[in-house]
């Protein structure tokens, strides 16, 4: 039977304190009973210093239940035996004070440190503080792998937490300072950056290591302006000499454009004569333009009377052809008009007579009406009847409208239904498709191809299986492998040999295939009923978690047996043992594991073996296949009414249509017959009417030729009137067009004058330009003649300068720019190289003479503690470059024996042993300087001998409890007989076995009279 596990430490009477009663109900089960015990071994009287660890408590923690440990303020030895719970202390110290799991390198996540089966955890740590203690609490949820933090029992956040542990100076990631057992290893493999890193801030003082990264920042800045410096001064180098190879031709270009500034001034000097010779000739000019002018004046006063006259007998000819053309147009009209209407009236008169001889014949020929009654009456009997069957067929066809709607919106239904069923099964083909594409792609294969096979071939057994509850399909993916749930499922050896050799050899595609036994194995009853094992808390066999074809069913029960495998939950788990025992069932699964029993071959134990199930993958979507079916039944049905309704529909149609048919014909026959009924009586009316209207028109006559004649004699009157003003228009046409040409006359020379003056106008303001050059042209000659010659002269000069090119100017003052710009940079930059050179010499000062004597102290130390083992060793600080602050280490070098020279602490040259010694040295040497207030040593004697083990043990002894060192833990399996051991050391004995006692019915205090009563008991 499993009994509730215990493990409970407690210290030494001084601080020592009980663990609280737990509630049985809440225990967890275990194969072991166990307890932890500390006896004092000396008094301990150091009093604990700033940061000291008083008491640790865990509940629910890797192999603990509930256990209270309390440590002493100067060396801490923890023993016991490999798997009772020392490295536990450990990792509860590291997750207390706010570390990470990787610190101790067992698992990646704080949930796996909760004692198996729980769902919380708490560690709590209690430090030592002058103004009253701080106990940090956390409490680790396994479920969302999540911590809660709280302080003194107040809730608080990891940050606070992480500040507060900071403040003490404690560090739980640097290995100086906590070296759990799974860590041990990799201080050896720490490089001396790191090392000196972590020696910086364990021991060293809270700004050393801050002046080492400050002092790294401004290295790196300093060699980023060394680099940048460099490049410009090389840059600035070569266009100083660039500019050099040019500044020959930039001279010769610039004499150039002396020449042609010469020439440019010229040039525009010799239009500025000419205009000094012309402006004599407008001043001439001018004169002529202003007599021209006035006799232009003269001529148009003369004009005026003459022009008025004419624009007045203008406007008169004007209006009087305007009101002769309107009077004409006018006769014209009215002669027209009275012309169409005498038109008009003779062809309605035509048209009258017409209709009239047409309306007689039409009544001629009209026969007797009186005996059409009947006919209408049984016609319109025959449309009321056929009004009812139409108003019935309607009623059919909407009915059937409303049946089809109803049967689209039930096939809709059915369809969505579908659709999503197809989805899922889709989802379970992305998984495949996803993982194992070569399966996958042989299904498509496979689907295409089904014609080519004889009997059944089933897909993978992951699409064919349908879970009845997806919480079970970790029981199906954990007992079934996987390569037999991507497995095609064949019924004929033949079929699967077809389907492989055109998969694998011509495809070359990676599947599997099995063959399902000839008799099938589906419907096979296990060997023990479901009733019996119900006790156990089993609740199904793996058989009924699912369902699947035929053929994968057989295949499965016959290949895993999973009729025989029984499924139980978690009280099952609780009575493990006993359904072992009691059942002797091979395989088990139970909420949360699977069990495996097997019987010895030669002692005929029985053996179990139990593994964590894995989480589900394929199987978790989950497809009712028979519901699906039924939904394709009734779609098929759906389908078939569908169809049916449809016909009723065309048939009732076409009947509406015959109807309608029928309907207009009968209509058509009552109308005509109604027609012919009215048609006579109408025909005597419009002749009776049109009679009237021919005696009208034909009294209503008109004379043409008097209309005609009448109009031709006011035209005639009009068109003499015209004449006369016509001919005394052209009298005055004479008169104004000999005035006319004098006038243009005038025009033509006034225009020559004003445009000459236009000229010397533009000429007048283009010199006056130029006049602002007339300094420069003081020097320049005054005559045409002298400054063509001087033209011809630097035209020449000019010529002589060849092969210069503009851009070369131009790239030339763009890096005379360039270099001025240059150098004020590369200057700016040597001042701040300057100054950062300042800062480092003025933090290197203050961060490596201390450093230096740190290093010193430590050499003594570890060298003397080599010494007195009779080997040697020495710290000492190294750098290749002394300016690469980032590249300085702390060097460890040893040597065990005095054959050999000084080689440097690493992974490979010595032996596991030597480095833990050298390790442990270290640590040691570390200790009395140390500003942390613990250090964990977890197992670093592992690999010691005895004489090694012995010396360093005697070392941490003299050099942990001395006055005023911070608090040691050393954690170990074992110790040598007849150590050496100090009053100020207290030592954890941790305990772990079947027998020992509860920890509510521990009592320390009567187990040490017991023992007494036996000391004095005993004959002497």
């Amino acid at each position: 039977m499993a009994t509730p596990s215990k493990k409970r430490s407690t210290s030494s009477p001084q601080a020592s304190k009980r663990a609280l009663p737990r509630d049985p109900s809440s225990e967890v089960p275990s194969k072991r009973k166990n307890s932890a015990l500390q006896l004092p071994v000396l008094q301990s009287s150091g009093p604990f210093v700033e940061g000291s660890i008083v008491r640790i408590s865990m509940e629910n923690f890797l192999t603990y239940d509930i256990c209270e440990v309390s440590p002493g303020p100067h060396l801490n030895m923890i023993v016991g035996a490999n798997g009772t719970g020392k490295s536990s202390i450990v990792c509860a110290i590291c997750l207390g004070l706010a570390g990470k799991p990787a610190f101790m390198g067992r698992a990646d996540k704080v949930g796996f440190f909760v004692k198996r089966g729980c769902s919380r955890g708490m560690v709590e740590i209690e430090l030592f503080k002058a103004s009253g203690n701080l106990v940090i609490t956390r409490e680790i949820d396994v479920a969302k792998n999540q911590s809660f933090w709280f302080i003194n029992k107040k809730s608080t956040t990891q940050k606070v937490v992480e500040e507060q542990v900071a403040a003490l100076n404690i560090q739980v990631g640097n290995l100086c300072q906590f070296l759990p057992q799974d860590k041990v290893g990799e201080f050896a493999k720490l490089s001396k950056i790191e090392l000196l890193e972590a020696t910086e801030k364990s021991i060293g003082p809270p700004e050393m290591h801050r002046y080492h990264c400050k002092l790294k920042n401004f290295r790196e800045k300093e060699k980023q302006l060394e680099t940048s410096c460099k490049e410009k001064t090389e840059y600035l180098q070569k266009m100083v000499q660039r500019n050099e190879r040019y500044k020959q031709d930039v001279e010769r270009f610039y004499e150039r454009k002396r020449h042609l500034d010469l020439i440019e001034m010229l040039e525009a000097k010799r239009p500025w004569v000419e205009y000094e010779n012309v402006r004599q000739e407008y001043e001439e000019v001018k004169l002529v333009r202003d007599r021209v002018k006035e006799e232009v004046r003269k001529l148009k006063e003369g004009q005026i009377p003459i022009t008025r006259r004419i624009e007045e007998m203008e406007n008169e000819r004007h209006n009087l052809e305007a009101q002769i053309k309107e009077k004409i147009e006018e006769l014209q009209q009215a002669l027209i008009v009275k012309q169409n209407e005498e038109l008009d009236r003779q062809r309605r008169i035509d048209n009258t007579r017409k209709m009239i001889e047409d309306l007689q014949n039409e009544l001629k020929t009209t026969e007797n009406c009186e005996n059409l009654q009947p006919q209408i009456d049984a016609i319109a009997n025959d449309l009321r009847r056929i009004q009812d069957e139409k108003a019935l067929c309607e009623g059919e066809i909407i009915d059937k409208r409303r049946e089809r709607e109803t049967l689209e919106k039930e096939k809709k239904s059915v369809d969505d239904h579908i659709v999503r069923f197809d989805s899922l099964m889709n989802q379970k083909e992305d998984k495949l498709r996803q993982r194992f594409r070569d399966t996958y792609d042989a299904v498509l294969w496979l689907r295409n191809n089904r014609d080519k096979f004889k009997q059944r071939v089933c897909e993978p057994i992951m699409l064919t299986i349908n879970m009845k509850d997806n919480k079970n399909a970790k029981y199906i993916e954990n007992h079934i492998p996987s390569n037999d749930l991507r497995a095609f499922v064949f019924e004929s050896q033949e079929d699967m040999e077809v389907f492989l050799k055109e998969v694998r050899d011509n495809k070359k595609l990676r599947v599997n295939a099995v063959i399902a036994p000839k008799s099938s194995y589906a419907d096979k009853a296990p060997s023990r009923s479901l009733n019996e094992l119900k006790q156990y808390g089993f609740f199904s066999y793996l058989r009924e978690l699912f369902d699947a074809p035929d053929p994968v069913m057989s295949y499965l029960c016959c290949q895993y047996h999973i009729h025989e495998v029984p499924v139980g939950t978690e009280k099952t788990r609780e009575r493990i043992e006993r359904v072992i025992e009691e059942t002797r069932l091979k395989q088990i699964y139970t909420a949360e594991e699977k069990y495996v029993v097997k019987t010895s071959f030669y002692s005929n134990k029985v053996i179990s073996s139990n593994t964590s199930l894995k989480v589900a993958q394929f199987l978790t979507v989950t497809v009712d296949l028979e519901q699906r079916r039924h939904l394709e039944e009734q779609l098929k049905e759906i389908h078939r009414k569908l169809q049916a309704v449809d016909s009723g529909l065309t048939a009732l149609r076409e009947t509406s249509k015959h109807l309608e048919h029928k309907d207009n014909e009968l209509r058509q026959k009552k109308k005509e017959l109604l027609e012919r009924k009215t048609k006579k009586r109408q025909l005597e009316q419009k002749i009776s009417s049109k009679l009237g209207s021919l005696k009208l028109m034909e009294q209503d006559t008109c004379n043409l030729e008097e209309e005609e004649r009448k109009a031709s004699t006011k035209i005639k009157e009009i068109n003499v009137q015209k004449a006369k003003l016509v001919t005394e228009l052209t009298n005055l046409i004479k008169i104004c067009t000999s005035l006319h040409i004098q006038k243009v006359d005038l025009i033509l020379q006034n225009t020559t004058v004003i445009s000459e003056k236009n000229k010397l106008e533009s000429d007048y303001m283009a010199a006056s330009s130029q006049l602002r050059l007339t300094e420069v042209f003081q020097d320049l000659p005054n005559t045409l003649d002298e400054i063509d010659a001087l033209l011809t002269e630097e035209r020449s000069r000019a010529s002589c300068f060849t092969g210069l090119n503009p851009t070369i100017v131009q790239e030339y003052t763009k890096r005379e720019e360039e270099i001025e710009q240059l150098t004020e940079e590369l200057k700016g930059k040597k001042v701040e190289l300057d100054q950062y050179r300042e800062n480092i010499s003025q933090v290197k000062e203050r961060w490596l003479n201390p450093l230096k004597e740190l290093v010193e102290k430590i050499n003594e130390k570890f060298s003397n503690f080599f010494s007195s083992m009779q080997c040697a060793g020495e710290v000492d600080l190294h750098t290749e470059n002394e300016e690469d602050y980032d590249k300085y280490g702390i060097r460890i070098r040893v040597k065990f024996r005095s054959s050999t020279q000084l080689h440097e602490l690493t992974p490979h040259h010595q032996s596991g042993g030597e480095r833990s010694v050298s390790t442990m040295l270290y640590l040691m040497a570390l200790q009395e300087l140390n500003r942390c207030p613990f250090r964990v040593v977890d197992e670093i004697n592992q690999g010691m001998d005895p004489i090694n083990e012995r010396r360093v043990f005697e070392m941490v002894v003299n050099t942990a409890c001395k006055e005023n060192t911070s608090q040691y833990f050393f954690i170990t399996p074992k110790l040598l007989q007849n150590l050496p051991y100090s009053e100020k050391m207290t030592v954890l004995f941790v305990y772990n076995g079947p027998h020992m006692l509860e920890p509510n019915r521990w009592n320390l205090k009567a187990f040490l009279r017991r023992r007494r009563r036996i000391t004095f008991t005993q004959p002497s």
